[in-house]
């Protein structure tokens, strides 16, 4: 039952300007076909046919958004919506795991904000979505939610929560340095070429030739010799790089601006954008599993970053809010946050995971070959294809051999795990390095594999599952074990999991 002041306010209603919002949002994903026919220039009746039905569509969205309220009780949040098919929803707070706060400059320009209620249910839309409240009425409604979901007596400790400095803050030379370390730009261009290859009537054939054509004749209107063709070539190719560069640095910019890291009562929340400002926020306990990353250009500049997979990960729509945990950071920095997340209060003192690990197991003294079998058959394999077709130059092939066999040689020598302190941890990489590891609790699931060769070797492998994992991100495994450790562990853990 709802409190005396809480009856007062029975039912609250959207921001008057709800209904353009929500307009936005429909045509949006009517924008291609939209442009396709300002484009092509198309007047069928089937094309305004269908422009008719997408402004009803949009008129209907519109009247049930216009119908919509919510309220907050005692023991969570009641949404009524609908015009004709009318519903009724109740969230409690208890199952509330991630609130997320979303900005684009239209927002920022009428000072209002988009919530969204997601629960560790995941699916492909929130518990509730409130499109739109007013800045202030959005984040009263997230506070609101944080005091409601921590414990009891934790609340009195809110204002000071907020008040403390937060877990990571990244300044404009730190962005700037993640712009230059992740590339993105490249991923950018990568899809446009994509699209132009997929689009037809050969589009991107057409780019390469017309692009060719234009160097050509920038090449004979200056009467360059072979050399200058040379130079001007590396010229070209160097601006190409600092332009890729630029354009990540402004992604990064773009994305990661005024990132802040914060934690209150337990619940980690995270602010970046420059035009876009979003706030996500997920309880600690929630986060399953992590990752480091140590690259190259990480290591020129003395820098890592961290990712985390959350069990909300399936229901939240900005997913790298939460995931990208500590986009970038120094090495101590990002240890002193791991060790800060893994220390639970609620364990004891003694059995409370420690990072960074100290002491790693090495895998199979011959993991080496297994890393290198398969590349080289591959090898050898292409060797054999391109040198009946192209004849013996098809042998240079053979020189990739000793790379690998180097390569393979440097991961093993590089790679080792660790069982402690109800830690399970995989480190490998020379060049680019992986830290990957969970706590055994947090386990959904172990599975043995072994195969022929592996069997032939006295070796297996561990895989694990952990709830909200990314199909995209590598999984947690513990290749080229050595037989009896790897089932000694295996039982260890499956005892724990029963």
């Amino acid at each position: 039952m709802s409190s005396p002041v809480e009856s007062a306010l029975t039912e609250r209603r959207l921001h008057p300007l709800s209904w353009l919002f929500t307009l936005i949002g429909q045509l949006k994903q009517f924008a291609l076909p939209l442009v396709f026919v300002v484009i092509t220039g198309r007047r069928a009746n089937a094309d305004f046919y269908s422009l008719i039905g997408v402004g009803v569509l949009v008129a209907y969205s519109v009247a049930q958004y216009f119908t919509y309220r919510y309220r907050i009780e005692t023991d969570g949040v009641v949404v009524r919506s609908g015009l004709f098919q009318r519903s009724l929803r109740h969230v409690p707070f208890a199952r509330i795991q991630n609130v997320t706060v979303h900005q684009n400059v239209l927002h920022r320009i009428f000072g209002v904000a988009e919530v969204k209620l997601e629960s560790a249910a995941g699916g492909p839309r929130p518990e509730a979505q409130m499109r739109v409240l007013r800045l202030d009425a959005a984040h009263e409604l997230e506070r609101l939610v944080r005091q409601r979901v921590v414990p009891a007596g934790d609340s009195a400790t809110t204002e000071a929560t907020d008040a403390a400095p937060p877990l990571l803050a990244l300044s404009t030379g730190e962005v700037i340095r993640l712009g230059l370390i992740n590339n993105r730009g490249m991923l950018v261009v990568g899809g446009l070429f994509a699209f132009m290859a997929q689009a037809g009537d050969n589009l991107l054939g057409k780019f390469f030739t017309s692009f060719g054509h234009w160097l050509s004749g920038q090449a004979g209107a200056m009467h360059l010799t072979a050399l200058g063709m040379l130079g001007a070539s590396a010229i070209l190719i160097a601006l190409m790089l600092i332009a890729l560069r630029v354009l990540s640095v402004s992604l990064a910019l773009l994305h990661f601006h005024g990132f802040t890291l914060r934690e209150d009562n337990g619940r980690l929340s995270v602010e970046r954008g420059l035009l876009t400002r979003t706030r996500g926020s997920v309880p600690r306990q929630r986060i399953q599993a992590f990752s480091l990353t140590e690259g190259l250009l990480h290591r020129w500049f003395g820098r890592r970053s961290l990712r985390v997979d959350t069990a909300v990960m399936e229901a939240v729509n900005d997913k790298a809010v939460l995931g990208e945990l500590a986009p970038i950071a120094s090495p101590a920095r990002i240890d002193a946050l791991v060790d800060h997340l893994l220390r639970s209060p609620s364990a004891p003192a003694n059995e409370r995971p420690r990072w960074p690990i100290e002491t790693w197991q090495p895998l199979h003294p011959r993991a080496w070959r297994r890393k290198f079998s398969l590349p080289a058959l591959l090898v050898f394999a292409a060797t054999i294809v391109v040198s009946w077709l192209q004849g013996p130059w098809g042998l240079l092939l053979l020189a990739l051999v000793p790379l690998l066999a180097l390569r393979a040689t440097w991961w093993a020598r590089h790679s080792a795990y660790s069982v402690a302190q109800d830690l399970i941890a995989f480190r490998s990489g020379w060049l680019d390095r992986q830290w990957r590891f969970a706590e055994c609790q947090k386990l959904q699931a172990v599975e043995w594999v072994q195969s022929p060769f592996d069997r032939r070797h006295g070796m297996a492998t561990l895989r694990f599952d952990t709830a909200g994992a990314s199909p995209m991100a590598s999984a947690l495994a513990i290749p080229y074990l050595p037989e009896a450790d790897a089932r000694a562990i295996y039982e260890q853990l499956a005892a724990k999991l029963r």
